[in-house]
């Protein structure tokens, strides 16, 4: 963890919370921090530089994902996995929503985390080796799964965990087809190029609520409705063994899941090492251990 001493103030370079008034400013960092050597072509590096997402179907084997999904439907059913402290069930009910710091598990979904596609992907998009920032497993089951409303992960990241710059990028790898009818994940593309502030101080213990249901650290109507007028709103869509990528800052959010079908996926947060955590920029306490590493040991 860093140290900081009264001689070196630090910089907040995306002030947020306990701001009188959301802004939207421009990026500081860049979003393509590496260079053209790796596993993704010059194409999928355009692409995610101007939008901020970048969808890759059938990445992974039927085999692997089938038995991914199955670990994960046992884990969810599992009365000891839900009463853990990594685990977040849905509002108003005991469904799994959430199961935090699988990267830590034994069997294969922990392994997983460490898959090599994934990683060189990363490090080419971050340009650095990377760390695991957060892992989790996100279930949205049919008829119930409730919606996660429109936020930046950074915004979060940086208020809350101490995040200086966004330099990180998450994967979500579909266990499930991802259809337009079972809440599949909604970006507005271009987001990630401008920084939406958010009002509202954080308060304590903020994400004992906050990952359940979203209030503090999401963007006010006036920016979400600019920030669409600058970008379109898309879906990422696909099969199982789909891997969608997509940019710290993007802001994304999906609709509640009232059809049959469930959308189950692995989300893996990429950090760089270069990018290490330092105290909150705008909350009382670091959050646990299990929701943002302080471990920054390389993949």
């Amino acid at each position: 963890m860093t140290t900081l001493t009264p001689t070196e103030p630090r910089v907040d370079a995306y002030p947020t919370r306990g701001v009188e008034a959301a802004t939207i400013t421009p990026r500081l960092d860049p979003v393509v921090h590496g260079d053209l050597r790796g596993p993704l072509e010059p194409e999928h590096l355009r692409t995610f530089e101007d939008t901020g997402v970048l969808v890759i179907p059938n990445l992974l084997s039927n085999k692997l994902v089938a038995a991914l999904d199955d670990e994960v439907s046992a884990l969810a059913e599992d009365d000891d996995v839900r009463s853990r402290e990594e685990a977040v069930l849905e509002p108003g009910g005991g469904a799994l929503r959430s199961l935090f710091a699988v990267h830590e598990l034994d069997g294969l979904l922990g392994a997983f985390t460490k898959d090599h596609q994934l990683v060189r992907i990363a490090r080419q998009l971050l340009g650095s080796d990377v760390y695991i920032h957060q892992s989790r497993i996100n279930l949205k089951p049919g008829f119930r799964g409730k919606e996660f409303y429109w936020h930046s992960d950074f915004e979060t990241w940086h208020a809350e965990d101490g995040m200086p710059r966004m330099r990180a990028v998450s994967a979500s790898v579909l266990l499930t087809p991802n259809n337009p009818w079972n809440g599949p994940l909604l970006t507005m593309a271009g987001s990630h190029k401008w920084f939406t502030s958010c009002v509202g101080e954080t308060p304590p213990e903020h994400f004992r609520e906050s990952l359940r249901k979203q209030e503090i650290g999401v963007p006010d109507d006036d920016s979400l409705r600019e920030l669409a007028r600058r970008g379109q709103i898309q879906q990422a869509l696909g099969p199982a063994g789909t891997v969608v990528f997509f940019e710290c800052n993007v802001m994304h959010g999906s609709n509640g899941n009232i059809s049959p079908d469930p959308r189950r996926n692995v989300f893996l947060v990429f950090n760089s090492v270069e990018n290490a955590l330092e105290e909150p920029f705008a909350a009382p306490a670091p959050r646990p251990e299990h929701i943002a590493s302080r471990t920054f040991d390389p993949v």
